[in-house]
């Protein structure tokens, strides 16, 4: 007996030890990924978040979870997502706002590219170029035209000030030679509701609420390189000639600095894989965003494109948000 006591102490100490010395990720292994999105619950972003959850567990047999951590305009959610381990349980559904924006613009913030592991690239969606149809302006020349004649800027509403819209007003301003006023608003039903009222001259948001507007508003062009096959009647702002206007938003997936390489490239599998289903692609059109599935390559791509482009528009503007 007094042999079978000890070699239970033994084994009971041998297995402190070795979870001891496990490494943080191998010690996580068995808990719950948490998908944080830095926007409150219900929206558009924590739609795609709870199906992406439920992909992703299905594929790597764990449980997923989705955790809100909305408000200052994605900081709170992402900040919380570069303090946490780096033991593969904690990820963020980050975007161009959150993260490229907040960086560029906000030398106080704390966090910053180096602050994350890009995990993988889902989707992106396309700006449009918008005007009440009541402005009476039918192509991107008669806006131009209108806005030389009008002696006065033209209103575009925004989601702030160094919001991706604000940022593409003041690149459209200086690729038409036209002056352009932000105008910045809650939310963006707020923006279109002004627009459609004649409150308002101009709107860049996504194309499904010029669609399911078109009595009121009019999309002139989107801000891709082609036209897209949902929207065939939109030119693309390549093919006007303004190929400085191209731009998008996208969304993807980031983990803590440090988490293991191996654990991102098995949860980037999972969830390019969960993009690439046909269910959520179907959600994808609903919501005017393109698949843009891709690992951690094609996300640092992205990041550094971000760098060059929109840190190009902040500089020559001289913005800076503290």
């Amino acid at each position: 007996m007094r042999h079978i006591k000890r070699r239970k102490l033994i084994a009971a100490a041998l297995s402190v030890v070795m979870s001891i010395g496990l490494p943080a990720y191998a010690q996580g292994i068995s808990k719950p990924i948490t998908i944080v999105v830095p926007y409150a619950a219900g929206g558009t972003n924590d739609n795609f978040a709870r199906l992406l959850a439920d992909g992703v567990g299905k594929e790597l047999g764990r449980h997923v979870i989705v955790e809100n951590k909305p408000g200052a305009n994605g900081i709170i959610g992402a900040s919380s997502v570069a303090r946490a381990r780096p033991d593969g349980t904690t990820f963020l559904l980050g975007g161009s706002g959150p993260v490229s924006l907040n960086i560029l613009l906000r030398p106080s913030l704390p966090y910053g590219f180096d602050s994350f592991d890009s995990v993988a690239m889902l989707f992106d969606g396309p700006l449009t170029i918008t005007v009440p149809t009541s402005l009476d302006v039918n192509s991107i020349d008669e806006l131009v035209a209108y806005g030389k004649k009008s002696g006065q800027p033209l209103l575009y509403g925004t989601m702030g000030p160094g919001s991706v819209s604000d940022l593409y007003g003041r690149t459209v301003s200086k690729t038409f030679g036209v002056p352009l006023t932000a105008v910045a608003y809650k939310n963006n039903n707020s923006a279109l509701m002004d627009l459609m009222a004649g409150r308002g001259d101009m709107n860049y948001a996504t194309p499904i609420p010029m669609i399911q507007n078109a009595k009121n508003l009019k999309a002139l062009a989107l801000s891709t390189e082609k036209r897209s096959p949902h929207f065939p009647n939109i030119p693309s702002v390549v093919e006007l000639g303004y190929p400085q206007l191209k731009t998008s938003y996208w969304t993807a997936l980031l983990a803590p600095k440090g988490t293991p390489a191996a654990i991102i490239n098995d949860v980037a599998a999972a969830a390019m894989k969960t993009v690439r289903a046909k269910a959520f692609q179907q959600v994808l059109i609903d919501n005017g965003q393109i698949e843009k599935a891709g690992g951690p390559q094609v996300l640092d791509a992205q990041l550094q494109a971000d760098r060059e482009h929109w840190g190009k528009v902040i500089n020559e503007n001289k913005i800076v948000i503290n």
